[in-house]
């Protein structure tokens, strides 16, 4: 007998999955769940409202696994950066435990700022924990009671109160505790060392231009990094994650302890996709200064052969809005790394898949499928499948040329973006059942974004 239930909504166009696209498709909507998916080419549900978006790609809301919302103090925080998501169809965002003045190290820190973003966030939000190097591996099972999605430390020393290094003894401890409690740990990998040595041979040269960044962070001591990672996470049983491969050589490296048999991953930011140092770095200067370096564009080209292979776990922002002061010196060292992407996430993957021929529910796999996998929030989030948040992103081809002022949903008046032309806008946004974004306006007010971590559970 035919299904006659009346849904609460009904979407209509080229739906996109995280394994095939159906040109002309359907997204059922009940109580902010998915409750149907499929092909509305022989007829459809029925629904009390339904819209058509004809050719238009509705696609699962992004799940960003690596963001900075509170990296300077008193600036962009949760009110900007789910605003900026909400309008690049990121529906949940991963934020990183680095507060300026707050090393989320835990159980009070974490639960202070999850109440701090909770009245913030227009979108969904999951938060990291983090050890201290004085405390190691001691508060690590009372961040996962209070909700934390993984634990993130450092083989690099940024700072040692913000930012700090946990050396390679002590992260093996941690690892050890992390696989008992079944969570992931992401690694941001670079070789200490290395980079220190490397830092202070290029100033002696005398060299501060954009060049000097690779100079002193070769793909080496990121590599290195990578493979002590990986072996830590072989040796203890831990899932190792590294947060942000820049090179071909990196993946590799991951794909040969996944081939052993180890759960290792990796994830790729935005702007190692879609800038290169030669054409982009060159006239960026400070606001092209990420860790690890953009890379060269055989790299860059090199990286999405691997999503189209299905090597990539995970694609991120690394979203921060370093007010422009921070990033606009001549001299290189003097900037701060790290750049914006929340609301270009989307349409610029979309928009370089495109150029290389590269199917599109491949980028949908890297941005919500296995994101929700890695972090397991796969009961809830990360697919247009029966009984998962209803969070879609609506989106039609339109080329444009982006500037960072013109939407007025970005906290910064620069972007590395500025001037790109992107193929794609997103049309709307819905974040568990509800519209959240028009293609204007953002629609969420602050405190409608809820918390999520892989405790979280859904009614069928």
């Amino acid at each position: 007998m035919q299904d006659t239930k009346i849904y609460d909504q009904l979407l209509l166009g080229h739906v996109v999955l995280h394994d095939c696209e159906i040109p002309k498709g359907y997204v059922a909507i009940h109580g902010g769940l998915v409750a149907d998916v499929g092909d509305a080419t022989s007829g459809h549900p029925e629904a009390s409202v339904v819209e058509d978006f004809g050719s238009n790609f509705l696609l699962p809301g992004c799940i960003d696994a690596q963001t900075h919302s509170r990296s300077q103090k008193d600036n962009e925080d949760f009110i900007w950066s789910t605003r900026t998501a909400a309008a690049g169809g990121v529906t949940t965002i991963v934020d990183m435990p680095y507060d300026a003045g707050l090393l989320i190290c835990n159980a009070e820190r974490f639960n202070q700022k999850k109440q701090q973003a909770a009245e913030q966030a227009r979108v969904d939000f999951a938060l990291y924990g983090t050890a201290h190097p004085e405390e190691g591996s001691t508060k690590l099972a009372e961040l996962a009671e209070a909700g934390a999605i993984g634990y993130k430390f450092s083989t690099f020393g940024t700072d040692p109160d913000r930012f700090p290094r946990i050396p390679p003894y002590q992260m093996h401890d941690c690892f050890k505790t992390v696989a008992e409690l079944g969570l992931v740990c992401g690694v941001h990998n670079e070789d200490d060392e290395s980079v220190k040595h490397l830092i202070e041979q290029v100033k002696a040269q005398g060299k501060r231009d954009y060049q000097s960044h690779t100079l002193s962070r070769p793909k080496y001591t990121e590599n290195l990094a990578i493979a002590q990672v990986y072996e830590l996470g072989a040796d203890t049983g831990c899932r190792a994650h590294i947060v942000h491969c820049s090179n071909k050589r990196g993946i590799d490296i991951c794909k040969s302890f996944q081939d052993q048999g180890f759960e290792s991953t990796t994830e790729v930011c935005l702007h190692y996709f879609t800038l290169c140092e030669e054409e982009d770095v060159a006239r960026l200067v400070g606001k092209g200064k990420v860790n690890p370096p953009i890379r060269d564009g055989a790299e860059r080209e090199a990286l999405w052969q691997h999503l189209d292979q299905g090597n990539i776990t995970a694609v991120s922002t690394d979203h921060v809005s370093w007010s422009e002061d921070r990033k606009n010196k001549p001299n290189m060292f003097e900037n701060a790394s790290g750049a914006t992407g929340l609301e270009l996430l989307l349409t610029l993957m979309l928009t370089g898949a495109e150029a290389r021929d590269i199917a599109f529910h491949k980028v949908v796999k890297a941005l919500s499928w296995n994101v929700a996998r890695l972090f397991k929030l796969d009961n809830c989030k990360g697919a247009l499948e029966v009984g998962k948040d209803a969070d879609i992103a609506v989106v039609r081809r339109e080329p444009y040329q982006y500037k960072a002022t013109s939407s007025g949903h970005s906290f910064t008046d620069w972007s590395p973006y500025d001037g790109r032309t992107v193929n794609y806008r997103v049309s709307k946004t819905m974040l568990r059942g509800q519209w959240i974004f028009d293609g204007k306006d953002v629609l969420a007010e602050p405190g409608s974004g809820q918390f999520v971590s892989p405790l979280t559970k859904r009614a069928n």
